[in-house]
């Protein structure tokens, strides 16, 4: 169980920010499952990646894409709310050096709260920020606060640079990372890992699959790799990316 502090606030176009009090706390990449209305319609829970975790406080980024969601956005009870706390397997984090941070759409969110934990180890930070236009780019000043470099990236260049998060990678002036970490589409990220295959780079990727339980009962989240099938809810949602199968059709 969960307190909302306060009504979901609105960071971009159908994007809100969830600030949630809990008495447990996160790794950078963990989820949280949220129940979703008073009754058993809609019947499963609905996940979400921690965006920022301090001080007793979860903050998740709630991007509307149907009913459980539009129920969340409109969610005006201050008070209790079920959740189940921090799940899954987050990012391994790097105690030194560079990393370099890719995200694509809501995808970003739970880079955020991994660039803050790694600025925190004194690694520079270096951050590619992808999303469909300047609609869907959500609290950038937060990103520009924590991270050493941010670049912009919208497929219809109504903000930063045109092109995709990818196509920015190849003009960075340095691509020596100790780690790259990347949440977001699929063909973004199974690009990302073919750039930095040949290199000794730490390559970690939370991928986005579907829970429906969230807790490894369904099997539902499966993640095809090179050592078998995995539950993204408990083997991940974080994966050595270099193991993952990335199935881009």
């Amino acid at each position: 169980m969960a307190y909302l502090l306060e009504k979901p606030i609105e960071v971009a176009r159908d994007h809100f920010l969830l600030r949630l009090q809990s008495e447990s706390s996160a790794v950078p990449g963990q989820f949280v499952n949220l129940k979703i209305g008073a009754t058993l319609d809609p019947l499963l829970r609905r996940p979400f990646s921690v965006y920022n975790c301090s001080d007793g406080i979860i903050e998740i980024i709630v991007r509307v894409v149907g009913r459980g969601t539009a129920w969340l956005r409109d969610y005006a009870e201050i008070g209790a709310i079920d959740m189940l706390p921090p799940m899954g397997k987050g990012f391994t984090l790097i105690e030194k050096g560079r990393a370099l941070l890719v995200g694509g759409g809501v995808g970003n969110a739970p880079l955020y709260y991994l660039a803050k934990s790694l600025k925190e180890r004194k690694v520079f930070v270096e951050y590619i920020f992808g999303a469909q236009n300047a609609e869907a780019i959500f609290l950038r000043d937060a990103y520009e606060r924590i991270c050493d470099a941010v670049h912009i990236m919208t497929d219809d260049g109504s903000c930063g640079e045109k092109g995709f998060a990818t196509d920015c990678v190849g003009t960075l002036k340095s691509l020596l990372f100790d780690a790259v970490y990347t949440c977001g589409p699929v063909p973004m990220m199974a690009a990302l890992v073919e750039i930095f295959r040949p290199s000794n780079s730490v390559v970690e990727a939370s991928v986005e699959n579907y829970f429906g339980c969230g807790v490894g009962l369904c099997s539902g989240c499966v993640v095809e790799t090179n050592s078998g099938n995995r539950r993204a809810c408990i083997d991940g949602p974080v994966f050595d990316a270099r193991t993952v199968i990335w199935r881009k059709e």
